[in-house]
């Protein structure tokens, strides 16, 4: 099969689309399919031994965003795809969607950024009920759309986006395991995190986080947390919100960690005691996953995403998004009892175990083949010049 991936996101930046496109290159890659990618520029040139093809993009919050270009249309002529895979589109994946429609090729759209959450956010207004259109707009012109939660399958039914079917995100299950905790590297930092208190006393628990430090993840709410006894916080990831999320947590104990990935990921995970997420918007939950896979308890909104992915009382818990006391609360519950929180990271690292990337993959594989089918359908009652027919 040939599969041209339009991406919003790509590296060098690290971002849940970026990772997700990339674990699907590397699954194309290792099953013996073809592929090539239009992505944003300063992208790399190949990656898993596919052209990346770059086009002209704007700055955002130091974020490239594509732009349309007329390139698109032309190089999904040249490569002939048997479908288009679009990754969160938005303006330059909108553009794609539509040059694979005039050229009769079946797209797969993958719903992942909350554009119009952002937009209400912001308290933006009109602008809201605008970006919902525009997602709807994008989204109808796809073959099929793939959203990676019953919240997000909800809000598109809402909508009335059509043609929409569940597909979760994978994660690594070797990379990211309990047995990590094991390794020399881990008791380095959680000696840099939590030193060793004096003999009788009881070493601070770690509270961690992992993700983008942008205003969307709301890891500013983390002063809720302020004055619990016995937690140190351990914050890995960088992003525009820096500044503000240093003055929300003045005179806690914070330790910044950067952007981590690979090895030195899994081992920040294996550090941690519990984690915890703070924002409302997650159209999934990537790192909550990861978080699972690595055995920690996990607290985080009961909205978005992690609703489908924190089972209550078993593998974490989901608090009031509305309400810093009630995360407080929940996080306080773990932080005194190291048993609930093994009994809960267990939990967790089993509720994940169905979901390695191959597995995740392979079922996109097979959303691909079922556009192609639906798009042969269509051809078969409907009359394609002979010059689009492929």
């Amino acid at each position: 099969m040939r599969i041209a991936v339009i991406s919003e996101s790509f590296l060098p930046t690290i971002s849940g689309v970026t990772t997700s496109v990339c674990k699907v290159l590397e699954h194309l890659a290792a099953t013996g399919h073809e592929a090539m990618v239009i992505a944003p520029y300063g992208a790399p040139a190949e990656y898993a031994g596919f052209p990346v093809h770059t086009v002209s993009a704007l700055n955002y919050r130091q974020f490239p965003v594509g732009i349309p270009s007329p390139q698109v249309q032309k190089l999904l002529a040249d490569f002939r795809p048997d479908v288009l895979h679009a990754a969160s589109p938005f303006l330059l994946g909108a553009q794609g969607i539509s040059a694979a429609n005039r050229l009769d090729i079946p797209s797969v759209a993958i719903f992942q950024t909350d554009v119009a959450g952002y937009a209400h956010r912001n308290h933006l207004g009109p602008a809201t009920a605008l970006a919902w259109r525009f997602v709807k707009w994008v989204h109808e012109g796809a073959t099929r759309t793939l959203v990676p939660s019953s919240s997000s399958m909800a809000a598109l039914l809402r909508l009335g986006v059509p043609r929409l079917a569940m597909w979760t995100r994978g994660v690594d299950l070797n990379g990211f395991h309990p047995n990590v905790k094991n390794d020399p590297a881990v008791a380095a930092l959680r000696e840099r995190i939590s030193p060793t208190p004096p003999i009788g006393a009881r070493r601070d628990v770690i509270v961690g986080y992992v993700g983008r430090m942008a205003p969307e993840k709301q890891v500013e709410r983390l002063r809720a947390l302020r004055g619990l006894p016995g937690i140190r916080l351990a914050l890995v990831g960088d992003g525009p919100s820096v500044p503000s999320i240093g003055r929300a947590l003045a005179g806690m104990s914070v330790t910044w960690l950067g952007r981590l990935s690979g090895a030195e990921l899994a081992v920040a995970y294996a550090s941690f005691d519990l984690f915890v997420h703070a924002g409302t918007e997650e159209t999934f939950g990537q790192t909550i996953q990861e978080a699972h896979a690595a055995g920690l308890p996990v607290v985080a909104p009961y909205a978005g995403g992690p609703i489908d992915l924190v089972a209550h009382g078993e593998n974490g818990y989901l608090f009031r998004p509305d309400d810093d006391r009630d995360l407080r609360h929940w996080v306080s519950q773990l932080v005194g009892d190291p048993a609930l929180r093994a009994r809960m990271g267990e939990a967790g690292r089993r509720a994940v175990l169905g979901r390695s990337w191959p597995t995740v993959c392979a079922d996109l594989v097979d959303y691909y083949e079922q556009a192609i089918d639906e798009r042969r359908a269509v051809r078969a009652h409907t009359h394609v010049p002979p010059s689009m027919q492929r």
